[in-house]
């Protein structure tokens, strides 16, 4: 039954380009949206209020989010996808793989209580193997690391996501957007509606996008974000970073001094964890490092 003819009626945020979006309503086709006011930021995934206006419609709250993911620096915050459950990022043996960005990205799930899988692409190349060994220390901490050939098979990835709210995250040239239009058959032509919709022209990864997975999936459904070169995480504060980091949790307030830097304190209990083997070496760096991004970014907005 179609909603009313003014509203406000609910709906999800399927796509979202600058100030632009598209409102997805039952079984109607996406209604183009602005958002009322410049206060407010919304991102794919997102519940809101629209009314109908002439020529569209108009988005006059957004309900309450079960997570935001978002990065960040010192200066400005990218939405990516709202009300997520599991974060896929896609890897492939290629020489631009950044190893420290990927595990950024189970920091990010970790902070936001949301299941990290690792989509291994192009496993049918001879080079798969050594990306298999560089992805061991995801595997160690307990993510699911799911060999997939987005070109021949991609059914290993499939359980992952059934009635799953998924985000699709990765470096340019890992093959996401191969990977995305296996799994949703229709992604090309709705990417190419999405950007006439928005405006966008034909750079389609300047936006994000959600796509309803197949009936067979269930009631999941995915959202397609541009290729990353980086992601901060400097709105986390140094308590919350901690935490994302599972095997440090117990070694909070155990160290000798309460402002311990976790570097060449004496009686560090971080540093413990790491000399017992509990933890890796890297992750203790990344906190370090992660902990001096949220710092430096606080004193920046003073």
């Amino acid at each position: 039954m179609p909603p009313p003819a003014a509203g406000p009626f609910e709906g999800r945020v399927v796509a979202a380009h600058r100030r632009h979006f598209l409102v997805a309503v039952g079984t109607e086709a996406p209604l183009a949206c602005v958002l009322r006011g410049r206060s407010a930021t919304l991102a794919c995934g997102d519940q809101v209020q629209v009314s109908r206006v002439a020529g569209g419609g108009v988005i006059e709250a957004v309900l309450p989010r079960r997570t935001l993911l978002y990065r960040s620096d010192a200066f400005k915050e990218k939405l990516i996808a709202a009300n997520v459950d599991q974060i896929v990022g896609v890897v492939a043996p290629d020489l631009s793989l950044d190893e420290e960005l990927v595990q950024r990205w189970s920091v990010a799930a970790s902070a936001l209580d949301c299941r990290f899988v690792v989509a291994a692409n192009k496993s049918d190349l001879p080079g798969f193997p050594s990306l298999q060994a560089r992805l061991a220390p995801l595997t160690a901490l307990g993510h699911a690391v799911v060999p997939v050939s987005a070109t021949r098979d991609i059914a290993p990835l499939l359980p992952w996501l059934r009635d799953r709210h998924s985000v699709l995250i990765g470096q340019s040239g890992m093959g996401k957007s191969t990977l995305l239009n296996a799994v949703a058959p229709d992604a090309v032509a709705r990417t190419a509606a999405v950007s006439q919709a928005l405006s966008a022209g034909r750079h389609t990864t300047t936006h994000s996008t959600l796509y309803a997975l197949p009936a067979t999936l269930g009631a999941g459904w995915i959202v397609d974000s541009p290729g990353l070169k980086a992601f901060g995480l400097a709105h986390l504060d140094p308590d919350a970073i901690v935490d994302a980091f599972a095997e440090f949790r117990a070694c909070s307030g155990h160290c000798r001094f309460r402002d311990c830097r976790h570097d060449a304190e004496p009686d560090c209990a971080f540093r413990a964890a790491v000399a017992a083997g509990r933890a890796a070496p890297f992750r203790l760096q990344l906190l370090r490092t992660l902990v001096a991004e949220s710092e430096s970014a606080r004193r920046s907005r003073r």
